[in-house]
């Protein structure tokens, strides 16, 4: 089988962006983007300079260095999986404890974007706010030694600073994170973070660097020994970190980009004033649909995501919480057909060579259930409308984390705060009411007294009659 590879002599690209958080979205996506416009000879003043905050980051650089920072990435079609080289990196920064590599490679004048992939809990946001959380330990510490930050944002004050002193404009700071308002998040962490220490830089930032809004998606498993396997049967198997993905691709962006931007609409990125309404379609229905699918699955012992679209309940559980309770309060978005999106959802939940988890899909539920559902039950019971079928999603989660399936097989730890999710979880077993005190989760939504009575006899029902019972009892309902 053939490896499609760059088009274009790679020596002769320059860098133009930064980009923080070198994971598998981030290569199947915005890299797989500019690899496209590249190949039609455009832009090529805008290659990538890769960078990452942690220590992890570090295996990730290895392993790319050692292949020149190209990265393999297969397209899983059910007509017939595709393999491509992308080569729009072209270095990948040292990963240094103060970050002193990155901001120099943010402070020159030929970097004009920075973006980012840091995972949806990687801002510091406090979820009962919804606001910047300028107590989180990283940030402390980060306020306290602004000229050797550890996080990504101190970073990016750091080099601001620099070349601000030095008179060259600003860059723009672009999350491809998965966030609601992913724009306006960042500058609050940005400018919120300058302003412990600086705050005079702080109003510098808010007037003068841009944080456009985008709504990015593309599904993009982990990689693992499958993955592996699909690239050595590509012919190369010399690569540890492979990226496979599904064959859809979308991104739309605020064109908000003062320094320059590569011509993304070229190879189909959409540019719009109205990323907030495709950014709301796509995270209460794609991103609630997951969640939705994720916990029965979870305690059905369901592995793949696929599988658990084949089975009849969890199909049905889908259908029927997001055609009453998430689409009804999707507001409209440009040339979309909102019905039709969500068929198309759902075949791609569907297709068997993504071979995405479960578990994936149930990791770090405690900050994505405060993003992707608990805005759909607040939005549902401010109309009066029941969110029945939502507080049973949210009480599978909750049972998810008492850290057995209905077999009894142990769960592994699959969330940042597990054990103390996991005590309360069997704490609630027997007081429900106990895991809607969480008001980091659910806000003002635990003090709703139909929904805590919803989420009670679904969570007591799950524990007494198992998961796929209880599923049935709802959708005969």
């Amino acid at each position: 089988m053939s490896v499609q590879s760059p088009r274009y002599d790679r020596a002769n690209l320059k860098p133009g962006i930064v980009h923080i958080g070198l994971g598998n979205f981030h290569r199947a996506h915005m890299a797989v983007y500019l690899d496209d416009l590249f190949n039609l000879g455009l832009d090529h003043d805008w290659a990538i300079l890769g960078a990452g905050v942690r220590a992890g980051d570090a295996r990730m650089r290895d392993a790319l260095k050692a292949q020149d920072c190209l990265s393999t990435v297969i397209e899983l079609d059910p007509a017939g999986k595709s393999c491509r080289r992308v080569g729009s990196m072209i270095d990948f920064l040292p990963v240094e404890p103060d970050n002193a590599s990155l901001i120099s490679a943010m402070s020159r004048p030929d970097i004009r974007i920075v973006s980012l992939t840091v995972t949806e809990g990687g801002y510091f946001i406090n979820a009962a706010t919804g606001q910047f959380d300028p107590t989180a330990p990283e940030i402390v510490a980060d306020a306290a030694s602004p000229d050797a930050p550890a996080t990504a944002f101190g970073a990016i004050i750091k080099a601001l600073k620099m070349r601000r002193a030095a008179g060259v404009q600003p860059f723009t700071v672009m999350c491809c994170d998965n966030l609601p308002g992913n724009g306006h998040v960042t500058h609050a962490a940005v400018s919120g973070l300058a302003r412990l220490s600086d705050p005079e830089m702080a109003d510098w930032i808010d007037a003068n660097v841009a944080f456009p809004n985008a709504m990015v998606d593309r599904i993009t498993p982990a990689t693992g020994p499958r993955e592996r396997a699909l690239a050595a049967s590509f012919g190369l198997d010399d690569d540890p970190v492979p990226v496979t993905c599904e064959p859809f691709r979308q991104w739309v962006v605020e064109d908000i980009f003062p320094a320059g931007r590569p011509a993304l609409e070229r190879v189909g990125v959409t540019f719009s004033d109205q990323v907030h309404a495709y950014e709301m379609m796509k995270i209460r229905i794609l991103n609630g649909g997951h969640a939705i699918i994720a916990y029965p699955g979870g305690l059905m012992d369901i592995e793949y995501v696929h599988e658990a679209m084949a089975n009849p309940l969890i199909s049905a559980l889908l259908d029927k919480v997001e055609r009453e309770e998430v689409i009804p309060f999707v507001p409209p978005v440009p040339n979309t057909d909102i019905p039709a999106y969500y068929d198309l959802i759902r075949a791609r939940f569907s297709n068997p060579e993504v071979a995405d988890t479960e578990r994936r899909l149930c990791l770090d539920g405690s900050n994505r259930q405060p993003k992707f559902i608990i805005p759909s039950v607040r939005d549902a019971l401010a109309a009066g409308r029941s969110a029945r079928g939502l507080a049973l999603v949210s009480a599978m989660w909750c049972r998810y984390c008492a850290g057995t399936t209905d077999s009894g097989a142990e769960i592994a730890p699959n969330d940042p705060n597990w054990d103390a999710l996991q005590a309360l979880a069997l704490q609630a077993k027997d007081n429900p009411q106990l895991w809607l005190n969480q008001r980091s989760i659910y806000g003002d939504v635990a003090d709703n007294a139909g929904f805590a009575a919803d989420f009670t006899h679904w969570l007591n029902s799950l524990w007494a009659h198992g998961t796929a019972n209880t599923l049935k009892a709802w959708l005969a309902e």
